[in-house]
C-alpha cells in the first residue's frame, strides 16, 4: 500500500511542473499601471473600459501581463477637456507610470473693453514662451487681452527650435492673431559671457538673459544680436555667431560715463510687474523684486506713471540732478471689483512631477493655475526618484508667472530579488516522499 502511495507521489511531482510549464494560466504574471493626473475624481478607462477614479492625485490599476494588453487610456471629467493616450503594458512585477493632465473647459471668451485690442498667439509645436516687447507673458497658444492699440513685436522662444520674432498691430477692440512657424535646431550652440565689470544686464535678440558672467545653451547655430546694459556704463552691443554643437565666448570691456548732464530714476512698485513710463513712453516693466531702473535721464522734472491691470494708476513728478539717483516707490491701489491675483505656470523635466504651492498639492507638471493671489508663494516639486526642488516665486496680479525646473536624480538603493515560484513546494513534495519510503522499510 505504502509503496503505491509513493508512486502517485512521483507522479504527482512530476507533473505538477510539466502543467505550470506548459500552459501558463493567463493572467498567471501581474503588472500595475498607475495613471497621475492633476485632478481628483477623474475617471480612467482602458482601451474603453472605467478602471478607477482619480483620488490623491494618482490611481494605480492591477493588470495581466499575460492577459489581452491595453493599448490606450482615457481620463476625463465633467468640466474638462478629455485626456488620451497610449499604454504599454508592464512586466511580471513591474509598473509603469502615466500622465494626464485636464484642462478645463472655458465657459465665455472675455470681451476686451471697447478702448483695448488683443492678441492670440500660436506656435508650432505648440508651448512656446511667449514675450511681448520683451517682456514674458505666457506659453502659446495664449491670448493677451487688454493691449492697447498700436505696435508690438512678438517672439516666441522653445528650446531646441529656432526663436521667432515679427510684429503685430493692435486697434481698438479688435483681435491680431501671431502664428509663429518654429524651426528645430539641429545641433544647438552655447554661449559664455563676460563683461568687465561684471553684473551687465544681459540680452540676447532682444530678450533679457540675465547678468554677466553667463552661460546660455541651446542656442540655435546662426548670428545673434548680443547686448549690455550698467548702469554708469555706456550700452554695449555686438554680433556673433554661434557654432553648431560648440561654445563661443563673448567678453567686453564697458566704457564708464563721464559727468553729465544726465541721472537715473529708480522705480520701485508694489506689487511687481508694474509697467512704467517716463514723459509718457514706456520705459519698461519693474521686475520680480519691484524694482525698475531708468538710466541716463536728463536733469530736471519729468512725470511717472506706474500702471498695472486691476490697480488704480499712480501718477508723481520727479525732479533729476546729475549723476544723482531719484527714488519713486509706487505702493498701486487695487480697483474694487478687479482682479488682485495672477497665473502660474509650472514645467518640470521630466514632467508630472507633483506641484505644491504653500505646502499644498495643486496638481502635476505640465500645470497652469490661475486666481493665485498676488504676492510670494512657496513652490514645491517633487517627483519619485529625483531630489525636491524648491523656490520661491513672486505672483504679480494680471500675469502669468513661469517656473521651469530641471529635477535632479536621487540615488537610489539597488534592488533586492527574492526567490518565489513552484520550488519550496516541490521540495516539501519531495521530503514527504522520503519520510514515507522510509517508512514503508
Amino acid at each position: 500500500m505504502i509503496r503505491k502511495l509513493l508512486f502517485l507521489l512521483c507522479i504527482t511531482v512530476c507533473v505538477i511542473p510539466a502543467i505550470a510549464l506548459a500552459e501558463p494560466l493567463i493572467g498567471g504574471d501581474q503588472g500595475w499601471i498607475e495613471v497621475r493626473c492633476n485632478i481628483n475624481d477623474a475617471s480612467v478607462s482602458f482601451n474603453g473600459e472605467y478602471k478607477c477614479t482619480i483620488q490623491g492625485g494618482s490611481c494605480t490599476v492591477p493588470v495581466y501581463t499575460t492577459g489581452t494588453p491595453y493599448t490606450s487610456f482615457t481620463v476625463e471629467k465633467t468640466g474638462y477637456y478629455p485626456y488620451q493616450g497610449q499604454l504599454t503594458m508592464p512586466g511580471a512585477g513591474e509598473t509603469r507610470t502615466v500622465y494626464a493632465t485636464l484642462n478645463p473647459i472655458p465657459t465665455q471668451t472675455p470681451v476686451p473693453p471697447p478702448d483695448y485690442g488683443s492678441i492670440n498667439v500660436d506656435s508650432s509645436p505648440s508651448g512656446a514662451a511667449v514675450y511681448l516687447n520683451g517682456n514674458y507673458r505666457g506659453v502659446a497658444p495664449l491670448s493677451i487681452t487688454q493691449v492697447r492699440p498700436g505696435s508690438y513685436s512678438v517672439e516666441c522662444d522653445l528650446g531646441n527650435y529656432q526663436p521667432y520674432s515679427t510684429t503685430t498691430t493692435v486697434s481698438m477692440g479688435t483681435t491680431s492673431y501671431v502664428n509663429c512657424p518654429l524651426q528645430k535646431i539641429v545641433s544647438p550652440g552655447s554661449l559664455y559671457i563676460v563683461s568687465d565689470p561684471p553684473g551687465a544686464a544681459t540680452y540676447l535678440d532682444g530678450t533679457y538673459k540675465g547678468k554677466t558672467p553667463l552661460s546660455l545653451s541651446n542656442i540655435a547655430p546662426t548670428i545673434h544680436t548680443v547686448e549690455f546694459d550698467l548702469s554708469g556704463y555706456y550700452d554695449w552691443k555686438s554680433t556673433v555667431t554661434v557654432p553648431a554643437g560648440g561654445t563661443r565666448t563673448v567678453s567686453a570691456t564697458l566704457a564708464p560715463i563721464p559727468s553729465s548732464t544726465t541721472g537715473w530714476i529708480y522705480v520701485t512698485s508694489v506689487p511687481a510687474g508694474a509697467t512704467v513710463s517716463l514723459d509718457g513712453t514706456v520705459a519698461g516693466q519693474t521686475a520680480g523684486n519691484g524694482v525698475l531702473n531708468i538710466n541716463n535721464v536728463r536733469n530736471g522734472d519729468h512725470t511717472i506713471r506706474v500702471e498695472m491691470v486691476g490697480y488704480q494708476p499712480y501718477s508723481t513728478t520727479v525732479h533729476v540732478q546729475v549723476s544723482t539717483v531719484s527714488a519713486v516707490l509706487a505702493t498701486l491701489v487695487p480697483i474694487p471689483g478687479h482682479t488682485t491675483t495672477g497665473t502660474v505656470s509650472v514645467t518640470s523635466t521630466p514632467f508630472g512631477a507633483n506641484v505644491f504651492i504653500d505646502n499644498v498639492l495643486r496638481g502635476v507638471t505640465p500645470l497652469t493655475l490661475a486666481d493665485i493671489p498676488a504676492g510670494s508663494h512657496l513652490i514645491l516639486l517633487r517627483l519619485d526618484g529625483y531630489k525636491d526642488y524648491t523656490t520661491t516665486q513672486q505672483v504679480n496680479a494680471g500675469a502669468t508667472n513661469t517656473i521651469t525646473a530641471a529635477l535632479n536624480p536621487a540615488a537610489t538603493p539597488e534592488p533586492t530579488r527574492s526567490g518565489t515560484g513552484l520550488l519550496p513546494v516541490l521540495g516539501a513534495l519531495t521530503l514527504i516522499g522520503v519520510y514515507a519510503y522510509r517508512r514503508g522499510k
